[in-house]
């Protein structure tokens, strides 16, 4: 059986409680907003098969080898300002949805919480679209995508590198008919932290919408947008995502997942077929290309991950780019973020006071401070050591 002493071994992919053939192993939400496996002992027959699928403990070996690096943007405008990014992932599950098929992501719940969920229905897509600064609940997904598989679904499978990670440990064997996608991950906030957060801000008021990368005013000053109803108006609040104390204390990794700070997926490890990400630095090599709406980087691992890829191309702006140039200007594909000295102490003060009075603490007193160019270039030197010596391994 799973036996977890600390929770850093333990990056929340429901893998555990998926497999469990006899279903002992439930998942509970700790005073951090994180869910953990929990075993009930009675029912346990120890068969291993948790041990087996954990992505902690049996981590894939990296894929750097032989992949092809793209910067590219979707040429249908509206999608694209309505994504993250570039737009890749509506044109991906468009395609597989054509060929009959079923598409897994995030999306949000009823109380605004995020969960894995899978549709077969283009008109679903805008739910499973943009990124969500939160722990998605993965529930499940994996049992859903194996049974399409099973039924020779084609089946797009997009994550975090962890759940991925977790999936393909479920699955035990390739599939031919799964497209498994990740994103190059920051890390994962507490949805305790981000609920208290938006009931603070809306004062507990009806919540019509969420976007945590608005692209108003372009896609490097994106900014962090809440939709409300108080006293029969509708509220839209908009505010840069420097500016934003939620986004602050997510960048700084206050309230990430403890595993987040040594992921076991990093680094070309998930076992994904496609890397999706922002293709920041762009204008290092393709200035022409930004027009400030958004442009993906794509990375293909496999043959089966360039393939699906390859057929989107005609409806993309499309350029090559280097490994070594995505590794320099999204160095989180290989690194994992420093956990924040602060950590604990948040905790301690979110535990009994609001987000607002927690989060000034270790936020405002830097508000004002921007970095300087050593600041930049120190922080980029370093991930980039960092990366070399685990590319090294």
């Amino acid at each position: 059986m799973i036996q977890l002493t600390d929770k850093k071994d333990c990056c929340g992919c429901f893998g555990c409680k998926t497999i469990c053939p006899k279903q002992c192993i439930s998942m509970e939400m700790d005073n951090e907003g994180f869910h953990y496996p929990k075993i009930n002992y009675s029912l346990c027959i120890d068969c291993g098969l948790c041990n087996r699928v954990c992505p902690v403990l049996n981590r894939y070996p990296s894929q750097s080898s032989g992949i092809r690096v793209f910067a590219c943007k979707n040429q249908n405008e509206p999608i694209r300002l309505s994504s993250s990014s570039g737009g890749i992932f509506s044109l991906l599950a468009e395609d597989i949805l054509a060929r009959n098929g079923v598409v897994f992501g995030a999306r949000f719940d009823s109380d605004y919480t995020v969960y894995h969920d899978y549709t077969e229905k283009i008109s679903d897509l805008p739910l499973f679209r943009g990124s969500k600064y939160m722990h998605s609940r993965i529930e499940d997904s994996y049992k859903k995508a194996e049974r399409f598989l099973k039924d020779d679904r084609q089946v797009l499978f997009t994550g975090t590198p962890c759940h991925i990670a977790g999936l393909k440990h479920f699955l035990r064997k390739d599939y031919d008919n799964l497209l498994a996608v990740d994103v190059i991950c920051h890390g994962s906030p507490s949805p305790a932290v981000f609920k208290k957060y938006v009931n603070e801000l809306t004062e507990n008021e009806p919540i019509s919408d969420i976007q945590f990368r608005d692209k108003t005013e372009g896609w490097s000053k994106y900014s962090f947008c809440v939709t409300y109803t108080k006293n029969g108006n509708k509220i839209h609040f908009r505010q840069p995502a420097k500016e934003n104390n939620y986004m602050r204390g997510f960048i700084k990794g206050l309230y990430l997942r403890p595993s987040c700070h040594d992921c076991p997926s990093k680094n070309f490890t998930s076992g994904s077929d496609l890397t999706l990400a922002d293709y920041w630095g762009i204008d290092n090599i393709y200035p022409e290309m930004n027009d400030g709406k958004g442009i993906s980087m794509v990375v293909t691992y496999t043959d089966k991950g360039y393939h699906f890829f390859n057929s989107i191309t005609p409806k993309l702006e499309i350029k090559e780019s280097s490994p070594e140039h995505a590794k320099e200007n999204n160095p989180a594909i290989c690194v994992s973020v420093e956990k924040n000295p602060e950590r604990e102490s948040f905790f301690k003060e979110f535990a009994s006071h609001s987000f607002s009075d927690s989060i000034n603490q270790f936020i405002l007193p830097y508000k004002d401070k921007e970095p300087t160019l050593y600041d930049r270039i120190k922080w980029k030197w370093e991930a980039l050591q960092k990366s070399l010596r685990l590319n090294k391994k």
